[in-house]
């Protein structure tokens, strides 16, 4: 049986190297887009069996078109596609309901291994990143339930955490100092008994703040 694959990533050079690697296979690419705007339209046309979306795209990115197929397709097998290695983006895909999470260095032979895993109802996730994401972390603090609450900024640079945004990315984003961000992310930790800010952040994503 053919595969559907509706292809999502802004670089052309991406989409054209996935339709060679799956060339001569049962794996047919359908579609493709550049953002996840389109991505939601295609997925209505095409009807894919597997959609395969990158991460950071302009207007759309695909973790917010993830949250948006899984509201109008949840049974639609999801791969995340990107050269980002976050554990922070993780979560989010993870959350989210995506079925895999790949990186753009993987060989030709794993990346169609995924697609056929997924297509078929299975998941692809790297036992480091399923571990990270799923096991404890601050688990005194679950329900906000903290010594000292945290602030409306300490709240504000946390979420942005929780998108994956540097230090510096949320000090432009905030219209505040690179060392005032440093500081709250340091309060941020303390309060929410967590030892680094992949932890926190996994933490938001679990509070539902991403």
């Amino acid at each position: 049986m053919t595969i559907k694959l509706l292809v999502v990533d802004d670089h052309p050079v991406v989409r054209t190297g996935i339709r060679q690697f799956v060339s001569g296979t049962e794996i047919e690419v359908v579609a493709e887009a550049g953002n996840g705007l389109e991505a939601v339209r295609l997925v209505k046309e095409f009807q894919p069996n597997v959609l395969m979306l990158d991460v950071r795209m302009p207007e759309c990115d695909g973790l917010r078109c993830l949250g948006e197929i899984r509201e109008q397709w949840p049974d639609l097998p999801v791969l995340m596609f990107t050269a980002y290695r976050s554990p922070t983006f993780v979560a989010r895909a993870m959350a989210q309901g995506a079925a895999g999470y790949l990186t753009k260095d993987v060989d030709r032979d794993k990346l169609l291994a995924a697609i056929q895993e997924v297509a078929g109802g299975g998941s692809v996730w790297m036992p480091e990143d399923r571990r990270r994401v799923t096991g404890p972390v601050g688990e005194p603090n679950q329900e906000l339930d903290i010594e000292v609450p945290l602030t409306k900024r300490e709240m504000e640079v946390l979420k942005q955490l929780a998108f994956g945004l540097t230090n510096k990315e949320i000090a432009e984003a905030l219209g505040i100092s690179y060392e005032t961000v440093k500081e709250h992310v340091q309060h941020i930790l303390r309060k929410l008994g967590v030892s680094d800010r992949t932890q926190a952040a996994v933490w938001a994503v679990r509070m539902g703040m991403a």
